[in-house]
């Protein structure tokens, strides 16, 4: 087994081409060259704008909120926590707070970060923001989504039957759950 070189440089890209658009993302093309010599051609994802956010909302010490909304990848409507991305000119506790109160229905008093993690990062540039909202208050902004969305009040002393259900099946909901399970366990969440 080997060590973790943190001095290990990061592959030149040599040249990069656009080879599709959407309204979401641009698919590039890049041709690297790696630092004992062998070149690769890779293409990615890389998507538009400045982030995005997910937001783990606590009701209560003991309840989580999660929305059921439709995800057109599956197919199907799906559980999950309430995310979006980061508008210009926003940090990402203000878009945390916005997408909570379009999609749920709550703003948070109490903004704090869970952990920042990348979706594919073979084929994809973003990051996302996971998010801890507290101290939770009513308040409804106007979002985006074609429908309204349910809202899910979810006892953490739940948390595995909501891991057997075939509609949370969406990666970055469960790793934040279990990040936030594993604290609230250990009382590292107050």
């Amino acid at each position: 087994m080997s060590k973790i070189d943190p001095n290990k440089p990061l592959p030149e890209i040599t040249h990069r081409t656009i080879v599709a658009r959407s309204k979401f993302f641009r698919i590039e093309q890049v041709d690297l060259t790696f630092s004992n010599g062998a070149t690769r051609q890779f293409e990615r994802m890389a998507g538009k704008g400045h982030g995005a956010v997910m937001i783990v909302p606590f009701y209560d010490d003991d309840h989580i909120l999660l929305i059921r909304e439709y995800g057109a990848g599956t197919h199907q409507y799906e559980l999950g926590f309430p995310k979006g991305l980061i508008d210009a000119g926003e940090t990402p506790f203000q878009a945390a707070n916005r997408e909570l109160k379009e999609e749920a229905g709550y703003g948070a008093n109490d903004l704090s970060d869970l952990i920042n993690v990348s979706m594919a990062p073979t084929f994809f540039n973003a990051k996302m923001h996971i998010v801890i909202a507290k101290d939770l208050y009513p308040e409804r902004l106007e979002g985006d989504e074609p429908e309204p969305l349910e809202v899910v009040k979810w006892p953490l002393s739940n948390i595995d039957e909501l891991l057997a259900r075939d509609d949370f099946t969406e990666a970055r909901s469960i790793a934040a759950l279990l990040l936030v399970d594993k604290l609230h366990n250990t009382n590292a969440i107050k």
